[in-house]
């Protein structure tokens, strides 16, 4: 029962982030990059006070706040390179092109813990990296759309940074550091946004609307639920679940924006989602899965 529950949880998890690719391409419109995330992990940050709170008499030092820190910079890079290049690519586009990071990560954890990637990671990262090409490349005179390029960086970032939480988790409370990554991506926007690029915003009720609802459910919650979540099920399950988030992204985008994609791109976009299930599920190593 407790499964099940986690699981549809993760399920929700996908439909909301998947959602929110839309959303925040159009809130765009309206207010700078940096700013939105200074403002969405700020928002975020004061939701989880509570939730901190909570986890007072829990023992604080310094590396406990270093890996919450480290994490956090991965996660502000990945949500401010995915960020940016949502105003130079569809959202469809961005949400395939993020969900190449579990792809990634086998061969991030490889290099940190220095062990041989498998075959089925190569298979799979081979097998993604050829639908990101035939979805972003026009032609072979064209180079990479900007966008797309900024998102496969995002991609990367969002791998390192399950990585960094992968490391840590075991031996400190996920809870603090979910929150203190959260707190740690609003002081660097925060930081930044003043100068990275002129801010500006337009209170719009859309606006308003996209900060809150990334903020609180896309955020505070999401990784809430997710800390609950992996509890009661594998990551391998939660690898799979998530791989919904580009469905429900393309399918949210062309209901609310009628925003598609070509026969190309799709056929890309399975291409990586292709390689992602070579990874997360292993069919071409004859040794079980660890988790």
């Amino acid at each position: 029962m407790n499964r099940s529950k986690a699981e549809a949880a993760l399920v929700w998890n996908t439909v909301v982030w998947g959602a929110t690719f839309v959303v925040v391409k159009a809130a765009l419109a309206d207010v700078s990059p940096v700013l939105f995330l200074a403002l969405r992990f700020s928002v975020a940050s004061l939701a989880l006070a509570p939730l901190l709170a909570r986890q007072r008499r829990t023992s604080w030092d310094w590396r406990t706040a270093g890996a919450g820190a480290l994490a956090g910079i991965c996660l502000f890079t990945g949500y401010l390179t995915q960020t940016l290049g949502l105003r130079l690519t569809s959202a469809p586009k961005s949400a395939f092109i993020t969900g190449f990071s579990p792809v990634m990560v086998p061969l991030l954890a490889a290099l940190v813990y220095r062990t041989r990637p498998r075959v089925s990671e190569v298979c799979g990262l081979l097998v993604a990296t050829a639908g990101l090409v035939l979805m972003t490349l026009k032609g072979a005179a064209e180079a990479v759309n900007p966008g797309d390029l900024l998102t496969f960086l995002c991609a990367i970032a969002f791998a390192a940074h399950i990585v960094v939480l992968g490391h840590f988790a075991e031996r400190m409370s996920f809870e603090i550091l979910s929150v203190m990554q959260i707190v740690m991506a609003a002081v660097l926007s925060l930081a930044l946004f003043w100068w990275v690029e002129p801010p500006h915003i337009r209170w719009r009720p859309a606006t308003i609307g996209a900060i809150l609802v990334t903020g609180l459910f896309a955020t505070a919650l999401a990784f809430t639920i997710q800390a609950w979540a992996q509890r009661y099920t594998t990551p391998t399950r939660t690898g799979l679940i998530y791989m919904l988030e580009p469905v429900f992204a393309w399918v949210t985008s062309f209901l609310l924006a009628g925003e598609g994609m070509s026969r190309r791109a799709a056929a890309g976009a399975v291409l990586i989602l292709g390689g992602v299930v070579l990874v997360e599920l292993k069919p071409l190593n004859p040794r079980r899965h660890p988790s």
